[in-house]
């Protein structure tokens, strides 16, 4: 009996130390000062779930800001929309950079991502419910300034990341193609989503698809198993599960050298939004790979699309810059687990081995891929 308390009393020790010690080597690991400056537009909550994955993952990293060598606060270290508590009162204000300030921005910072920039409306800020697509926009949109500080930052060759949704509504056409020469690439018009049901009685469902759809096609909408919905600003296709797609969950691919290289897994199910881009010259890392029948690929080919696209590019002249093509830094992962050390190890806890369990994402995908890129480039500056 003695020998089965001192068992267990040794096990709960260890348990118990297990998160101190990681939380001391965290707290003790090397600091990697770098001046990054974040663009967030769309922030309706306090969570700041648009970005709040990427601070975590500079802040687990130890990337600090090289003024006070401290962390990145998700709170309020970027440049954006930021509402003010309490919520209720619906209060907010601007964190934006004047023309003024743009020399000297891209002079002083190291690197920009641009993690969302399709703004605040009027039904996700005040909560209320329409049929339409669009509400009224309270914030939003690519403008003259990101584009000049995008231009900027590139001649100095500074690392550039901007993600999905930066090039469609409410952007204009005309901001939407600057900043699409800046990154040597074209945009397609179609963006696309995974849904778990298609079924209309779900509360959470875009009910506004159905209309484009009765108007594009003049018949009712009869899906409601899993699918993925392609759009762009006239048009839907719809792409359900054993009819169209023979499984529902798009799936980013890497191969082999380039999962080596950025430390990702070469498979992951991926749930979120992702536009269509074509990279030109640039370098393809991953793609988004979708499952189709063969009647799936003559509805995409009807419009000139294809069951794969870049899921992320690089440019293959300075490599520092990069587009992703989902909305990969949407994520409500816990912050305060960010100053542990190795807790992406938890498998099981955090994540699983099923393929189809899109927590993977975060961490087999994303945190790597982020790590790799900003990683390598703090090394080559700190080389010269």
């Amino acid at each position: 009996m003695k020998k089965t308390l001192l068992i267990v009393g040794i096990i709960l020790v260890v348990i118990l130390a297990l998160p101190v010690i990681n939380l001391v080597r965290w707290t003790f690991q090397p600091k990697k000062p770098m001046d990054i400056i974040l663009v967030d537009k769309t922030v309706v909550t306090l969570e700041r779930e648009h970005h709040k994955s990427f601070s975590w993952i500079m802040n687990n990293e130890r990337f600090v800001k090289k003024e006070n060598n401290r962390s990145y606060s998700y709170k309020g270290d970027y440049y954006g929309f930021i509402p003010l508590r309490p919520l209720r009162e619906m209060k907010s204000k601007k964190n934006e950079y004047r023309l003024a300030d743009l020399i000297n921005l891209a002079k002083n910072n190291d690197a920009i991502y641009f993690a969302d920039t399709y703004g605040v409306f009027f039904n996700d800020w005040f909560g209320a419910f329409t049929k339409s697509r669009r509400s009224r926009k309270i914030y939003g949109g690519l403008n003259g300034n990101d584009n000049i500080l995008l231009k900027e930052m590139k001649e100095r060759n500074k690392l550039i990341i901007m993600e999905y949704n930066s090039f469609d509504y409410p952007t204009t056409q005309f901001e939407s193609v600057r900043a699409q020469e800046k990154l040597g690439i074209t945009f397609s018009g179609w963006t696309g989503k995974y849904f778990s049901s298609l079924d209309t009685t779900r509360s959470d469902f875009p009910i506004w698809m159905t209309g484009m759809y009765r108007k594009g096609y003049n018949k009712p909408w009869t899906f409601s198993r899993p699918g993925i919905v392609f759009l762009n600003e006239k048009d839907i296709i719809v792409l359900e599960e054993g009819i169209h797609l023979k499984n529902p969950m798009p799936h980013i691919i890497t191969d082999e050298a380039n999962a080596a290289k950025y430390g990702v897994t070469g498979s992951v199910a991926f749930d979120g939004w992702f536009d269509i881009i074509d990279p030109l010259k640039n370098r393809t890392i991953s793609k988004f790979k979708i499952e189709t029948t063969r009647l799936g690929d003559t509805l995409l080919a009807g419009k000139d699309l294809l069951s794969q696209f870049p899921a992320v590019i690089q440019d293959s002249v300075s490599q520092r810059i990069y587009y992703f093509s989902g909305d990969f830094a949407k994520s409500n992962v816990p912050f305060w687990t960010s100053r542990f050390k190795g807790v992406d190890k938890l498998k099981g806890i955090l994540y699983s081995d099923k393929t189809e369990d899109t927590r993977r994402f975060f961490w087999l995908y994303y945190k790597p891929l982020i790590n790799s890129i900003f990683t390598e480039y703090y090394d080559s500056m700190n080389k010269k």
